[in-house]
C-alpha cells in the first residue's frame, strides 16, 4: 500500500549497483517506458515496452519515454521540489495570462477597479484545487489522469481524459495564436500568421519531445526574459495608464467574467501531478503545496493585472487602441513598446515566444491524458503523442485565427464548467472516503478495471451537475434562464452540486460494488 511504501523510505542511489542518478540524485531510469511490468486491465502482466535502435538511441539523449505508468516507489528520488514553482511561474507569465487580463474591461465592460478585484480574489480561491492535487504525486507516483481512475474508474477515466484533451488543444490552439500575432505585428506584416504558428507549434513540439528533463530545465529559466519585458512595458507606458471615468458594470457582468478567470487557473487541475510524480514522497505535502500554488499566483494574477490595466486607459491612448484594434493584446504591446524603437521590437518578439513555455508543458500532458483514452498505445513512447499533438493544434490554430477574443471567451467558460465538477469529484474522493490516506489507494490496481471503482457515482455526479450548469450559463452563443438574472455562476454551481451528487452516490456506488 501506498502509505507503507512511503514510511519506507529510498534506497540510496550510489549504494545500488544499477542506479543511474543525474548530478542532483534524481534516478533516470525513471524516465523509461519499459523498466517495469505493466498490469493490463484484465488482471494479466507483461512486459511493458519494447526495445527499438531509434527508441533506445534517445533514451541515451536523456528522452522520456515513460507516459501512464506509475513512478516506483524507488524511483521517486528527485529533489528539486522547486521545479513545480518554475514550470508554472513561465507557464503562465506569457502574453496569454495579459490577454486574459484585457477581458474584464473590453469584453465584460467592468472597470479597473472590479476587474482587479476579480483577477486577484479568484484566483486566490481558484488556484487552491490545481495546487492541492499537485501533492498527489510524490505520494502516489501517478499521473494526474491515471489518478482519475480512483474516481472515475478504468473505463469512465476516459471521459474526463477526453475533455482535458480537448482542453489542452484549446489551450494550445490559443496560445499559439497570440504568439503568431505578435511575430506577424513584429516582421510589419512579411510573416504571416501562419508562419508564426508553425514556428511557435514546433519549437513547443521539440521541448516536450523531450520530456521531463529539459522541460523543467526551460521553464526554470523561461520566465526571466519575460519579466523584463513586462517591467519595460510599466517603465515606458505606466504614465500613460489613465483610466476615464466610467460607471461601474453590473453583478452579472463581473460574475461572468469571474468565471472566465476561475476556468483559466483550475484547467490546471488535471494535469498537476504529471510535474510532481517524479519527486521524493516523504517531503511534506505544504512544501509542495506552496511551491505550486505560488508559482500559479504569482504570474497569473501579476500578468493579469497589467493586462486589465493597459486595457482600461485604452480610450485614453488612441496609439493603443489602434494596435489592439488592428493585431489584437500583441498589437497593443508593440504599440506600447513602439517608443523603444527595435529594441522594443525584440522585446515584442520575446513576449510572442513567451507561449512556448505554457504550449511546451501542455503538449507533454496531453500525450499522457491520450494513453489514458486510448490505453491501447500506452506501451508506446509518450513522445509520439506530443507529435500528434502538434499536428492537430497547428491547422486548427490556423482557422482559429481569425476570432481570437470571442474563442478565448467561449473556451474558457467551458473549461471552467467541466474542470470544476472534476475537481469536486476528486477531492470528495480523496477528503471524505479516502480520509486523506495515501495508504487507501491500491497503486496494484492503477491498470486493473475490476479492482477500481465502477465509475458510475462520478459520471453520475458530473451529468447531474451540468443539468443546473446549463441554466447558470452565460455565453455568447447561450445565456441560460438563471444566468439572464444572475450572470454567469456554472462554475460555481457544478462544483458544489457535483461535488455533493458524488458524496451521494460514491456511498450507494461502495455499497452495492465494494469498491
Amino acid at each position: 500500500m501506498a502509505n507503507d511504501n512511503v514510511k519506507a523510505g529510498h534506497p540510496d542511489p550510489e549504494k545500488s549497483p544499477d542506479a543511474a542518478a543525474d548530478s542532483h540524485g534524481f534516478d533516470l531510469r525513471a524516465l523509461e517506458n519499459d523498466y517495469h511490468v505493466e498490469s493490463t486491465h484484465d488482471g494479466s502482466e507483461k512486459q511493458a515496452g519494447r526495445s527499438w535502435a531509434l527508441v533506445d538511441k534517445l533514451r541515451t539523449l536523456g528522452v522520456e519515454s515513460r507516459g501512464i505508468y506509475p513512478v516506483p516507489l524507488e524511483q521517486r528520488t528527485d529533489p528539486q521540489f522547486s521545479k513545480s514553482f518554475f514550470v508554472w511561474l513561465s507557464c503562465n507569465f506569457n502574453i496569454l495570462s495579459f490577454s486574459e487580463g484585457t477581458l474584464g474591461t473590453l469584453v465584460y465592460g467592468l472597470t479597473f477597479k472590479q476587474a482587479a478585484g476579480v483577477i486577484v480574489g479568484f484566483n486566490l480561491l481558484a488556484i487552491l484545487p490545481p495546487a492541492y492535487f499537485s501533492t498527489f504525486g510524490p505520494k502516489l507516483g501517478l499521473r494526474q489522469m491515471v489518478q482519475a481512475r480512483y474516481s472515475f474508474g478504468w473505463f469512465g477515466a476516459i471521459i474526463p481524459g477526453t475533455l482535458n484533451l480537448l482542453g489542452m488543444t484549446g489551450y494550445n490552439i490559443l496560445n499559439a495564436i497570440l504568439g503568431g500575432q505578435t511575430l506577424s505585428v513584429v516582421s510589419g506584416g512579411h510573416m504571416s500568421w501562419t508562419v508564426g504558428i508553425v514556428v511557435i507549434g514546433y519549437v513547443s513540439m521539440y521541448i516536450s519531445f523531450f520530456g521531463y528533463r529539459i522541460l523543467n530545465w526551460y521553464e526554470r529559466l523561461a520566465w526571466f526574459p519575460i519579466l523584463i519585458v513586462y517591467l519595460v512595458v510599466l517603465g515606458i507606458g505606466g504614465k500613460h495608464l489613465s483610466h476615464s471615468p466610467t460607471p461601474s458594470a453590473p453583478a452579472r457582468a463581473v460574475l461572468s467574467y469571474a468565471s472566465t478567470v476561475a476556468g483559466f487557473v483550475i484547467s490546471y487541475s488535471p494535469l498537476m501531478s504529471d510535474y510532481t510524480n517524479y519527486m521524493r514522497p516523504e517531503v511534506s505535502n505544504w512544501k509542495v503545496f506552496w511551491f505550486s500554488y505560488l508559482g500559479l499566483v504569482v504570474p497569473t494574477v501579476t500578468v493579469q493585472l497589467i493586462g486589465a490595466a493597459f486595457a482600461a486607459a485604452l480610450p485614453s491612448n488612441p496609439g493603443w487602441a489602434a494596435g489592439y484594434d488592428a493585431n489584437g493584446p500583441g498589437g497593443l504591446i508593440d504599440a506600447v513598446l513602439s517608443p523603444a524603437g527595435r529594441f522594443g521590437k525584440f522585446l515584442t518578439v520575446l513576449l510572442g515566444l513567451s507561449v512556448i513555455a505554457n504550449m511546451a508543458p501542455t503538449l507533454y500532458s496531453f500525450s499522457i491524458s491520450f494513453q489514458v483514452v486510448l490505453p491501447f498505445v500506452a506501451r508506446m513512447p509518450r513522445y509520439v503523442f506530443s507529435i500528434l499533438g502538434t499536428a492537430v493544434l497547428i491547422p486548427l490554430a490556423i482557422v482559429g485565427s481569425t476570432r481570437f477574443e470571442e474563442t478565448l471567451v467561449d473556451f474558457l467558460g467551458i473549461v471552467g464548467y467541466w474542470s470544476a465538477t472534476f475537481v469536486a469529484v476528486i477531492l470528495v474522493e480523496h477528503v471524505v472516503f479516502r480520509r486523506r490516506d495515501w495508504g487507501a489507494y491500491d497503486l496494484s490496481a492503477w491498470n486493473l478495471a475490476r479492482r477500481l471503482p465502477p465509475g458510475i457515482a462520478a459520471l453520475g455526479a458530473c451529468i447531474c451537475a451540468f443539468g443546473l450548469i446549463v441554466p447558470c450559463m452565460d455565453q455568447v452563443w447561450f445565456v441560460g434562464p438563471v444566468a439572464a438574472r444572475t450572470g454567469d455562476i456554472g462554475f460555481e454551481v457544478g462544483f458544489v452540486l457535483s461535488g455533493v451528487c458524488y458524496l451521494v452516490f460514491r456511498g450507494l456506488e461502495r455499497r452495492v460494488f465494494g469498491r
